[in-house]
């Protein structure tokens, strides 16, 4: 028998934030519900942020998550772009952590590697294993695909470790 976690994957953007939530017991894993925050692209930089927080504040209220796992961000050649990334970023980790959720970040490789098998995997072929690994979803953005693919990841590693515990 095993327990049955709730991960929520977070895929950070400041235009659109996705989000997916699986359940885990053991091995296998199942859709719970996915989406995406959209702030509004003319908003003022704090508004944006603060609609953000709003967003993904009522998915944790709603889906009750035990744990959430954030993408890592690469930095890009535009510093402004960067900078603006890395304040979504920080409210997309803050939110889970301010509801007391312990927060896991995975690098964009390894999530790639752990659903596709391959590290430099295109969004189709995520989206493809998405739907073999959690049949129930349907993502509507590739953000929320995203989303879900973090939460697949967080399943597998949080399982590995668990189990190297149980080992020692």
């Amino acid at each position: 028998m095993h327990t049955v976690i709730r991960i929520l994957g977070l895929d950070p953007g400041l235009r659109r934030t996705g989000w997916g939530v699986i359940e885990c017991a053991g091995t296998r894993l199942v859709h719970v519900a996915c989406g995406t925050v959209s702030p509004p692209d003319d908003a003022p930089m704090a508004a944006r942020l603060a609609r953000l927080h709003e967003g993904l504040t009522a998915v944790i209220r709603e889906f009750m998550p035990d744990e959430a796992a954030v993408e890592e961000t690469f930095v890009n050649k535009n510093p402004a772009s960067t900078l603006k990334l890395g304040q979504a970023r920080g409210v997309v980790l803050l939110v889970p952590a301010l509801a007391g959720l312990p927060v896991a970040e995975y690098a964009a490789l390894l999530v790639k590697k752990t659903v596709v098998g391959a590290g430099r995997a295109e969004k189709q072929q995520i989206r493809a294993m998405i739907g073999v690994l959690l049949p129930a979803a349907a993502p509507q953005t590739e953000d929320a695909a995203d989303a879900l693919a973090v939460a697949i990841t967080h399943a597998h590693h949080r399982g590995s470790a668990a189990r190297l515990k149980l080992a020692l």
